[in-house]
């Protein structure tokens, strides 16, 4: 077993956190989190059930009730506290992720900065949720819209962002007086312990973040969408999972946020700076090896800068050093498991095999199973499956395109909608463009749309519900209209 030198040994649980304690499975089952880098096994983490979900559930509607009397600027307070305990420990949590997750270790310190900056934020917003008084109907009444806490949110998190996609969900829901239960990913979950340790230092009382590890996803989750103590239902993954996760919700009528799949295309058009271009698509395309929901899965071109893109775009992807992500110089570490490198190569070969050329890569690394190359497709048609479906792996098909309503058309032609880019230097196009997309997210001659203080979301498929930014508390609050009469 792998031992992990870190700074504070304390901050690697192996036992799922309810209720304020550390606690192992019922029947005192484990499963192990494995390196995919070197498939050497991290820990042996609790492996809970439906039994300890719902125990976790009902601790969280108890502790709710105190935590919501209290002031905007008291629960702020412990928050920001979590936010400072993330930067404090921002290594020894970045080491955590890539050991368990395979991204490069400046990647995981980025993610830490970037998963502790929505505690900070939310820590701010919770104190700016605003009712309203409304104009009298009548002389005898007035009219009054409060905002309250939704009641206990439910938080299913994925392993390509496992820390970031947490506090996403749960520092928006603690700001306004809601408790969370989280059921991290199997294969991170090591990350989401790590953060219960930081917010029981922070002060968060027992029983309002609770960390429910286990491999036995439907017992988990049938407990998480059918209990109607939850009242919130928020998820990071699959359109296909979303959309049996939304249908169980339904039988309580579970609010519910789905932040699902993508197919982000990458529109270049002739009048681009195409250095620009390329930097851009490569930075979106090749962050943590491609597995993000918003990184480049469509790179469309126009014809008359189409081979110098392919030029230029290889040339630097050429350079990329795949390895293991705690190596000095790596900038692509492994994929999550075998099965999602098999993939990508299925990809691949039904590309190949219906005539598009392999100008880098193409094939699993001698490193291992779980290397891919960083590879690059060029002349590609919309019969070949990297046009429809979401890659998920550090491979860049590049499309051509005629003119501006072609390139429209094609960055459409998905049932997704979560991120698109595009670069060009025509302002008009820019407008245009950027209001035909149908995307949550537009990023013109830009690829870093990330932050805390922006609305990330998407349409059609890709999910329902912002999160960061203003928008983000909206999900975790009640609109109550109050009447009185008689004055």
């Amino acid at each position: 077993m792998t031992t992990l030198q870190l700074k504070d040994a304390g901050l690697l649980k192996t036992q799922a956190y309810v209720n304020g304690e550390w606690l192992g499975a019922d029947n005192g089952n484990t499963f192990a989190v494995t390196n995919p880098s070197t498939g050497e096994v991290i820990a042996q983490v609790a492996d809970l059930g439906a039994a300890e979900t719902n125990r976790a559930i009902e601790a969280a509607e108890t502790a709710m009730q105190s935590w919501r009397q209290k002031t905007a600027k008291e629960r702020s307070a412990v928050l920001r506290k979590w936010h400072d305990l993330m930067l404090e420990n921002q290594e020894d949590l970045a080491i955590i992720m890539t050991a368990e997750q395979g991204k490069i270790l400046a990647e995981s310190r980025g993610e830490v900065a970037y998963g502790a900056s929505y505690a900070e934020w939310f820590a701010e917003e919770g104190k700016r949720v605003y009712g309203d008084v409304i104009p009298n109907t009548t002389a005898d009444r007035r009219s009054v819209v409060i905002k309250q806490p939704i009641g206990v949110v439910a938080a299913v998190t994925p392993w390509n962002f496992p820390n970031a996609m947490i506090t996403r969900k749960a520092a928006p829901a603690l700001a306004v007086g809601c408790s969370v239960v989280l059921k991290p990913a199997a294969e991170t979950p090591l990350s989401a312990l790590a953060l219960a340790e930081l917010a029981e230092r922070a002060g968060l009382p027992a029983g309002l973040f609770n960390v429910v590890t286990g491999i036995n996803a439907p017992a988990i989750g049938e407990q998480l969408t059918g209990n109607p103590l939850v009242k919130k239902f928020s998820f990071t993954g699959s359109t296909p999972v979303g959309k049996q996760l939304m249908a169980l919700c339904a039988t309580t009528v579970k609010r519910t946020s789905m932040e699902l799949g993508g197919n982000a295309p990458v529109l270049v058009f002739a009048d681009a700076d195409l250095d620009k271009a390329v930097a851009g698509a490569i930075g979106t395309k090749f962050r943590n090896a491609g597995q993000t929901c918003i990184c480049a899965n469509r790179i469309l071109v126009e014809d008359s800068v189409y081979d110098a893109f392919v030029e230029k775009f290889t040339a630097k992807v050429s350079e990329f050093v795949l390895g293991d992500g705690f190596a000095e110089g790596t900038h692509i570490g492994p994929l999550i498991t075998d099965k999602a490198s098999a993939k990508v190569q299925d990809l691949v070969d039904d590309a190949v095999a219906k005539g598009a050329a392999v100008t880098v890569g193409g094939q699993v690394d001698a490193l291992g199973e779980n290397f891919y190359q960083p590879t690059v497709l060029a002349n590609l048609s919309n019969d070949m499956r990297v046009s429809k479906e979401e890659i998920f792996g550090p491979v860049a098909p590049i499309f051509r395109f005629s003119d501006e309503a072609e390139a429209v058309k094609m960055a459409n032609d998905t049932e997704f909608g979560l991120a698109a880019y595009m670069f060009t230097e025509n302002m008009s196009r820019t407008w245009r463009v950027s209001e035909a997309l149908e995307y949550g997210m537009v990023g013109v001659n830009e690829v870093a749309i990330s932050s805390e203080m922006i609305p990330f979301g998407g349409v059609k498929e890709s999910g329902q519900g912002r999160e960061g930014s203003k928008y983000g508390l909206d999900d975790y609050l009640e609109t109550k209209y109050i009447c009185m009469g008689g004055i």
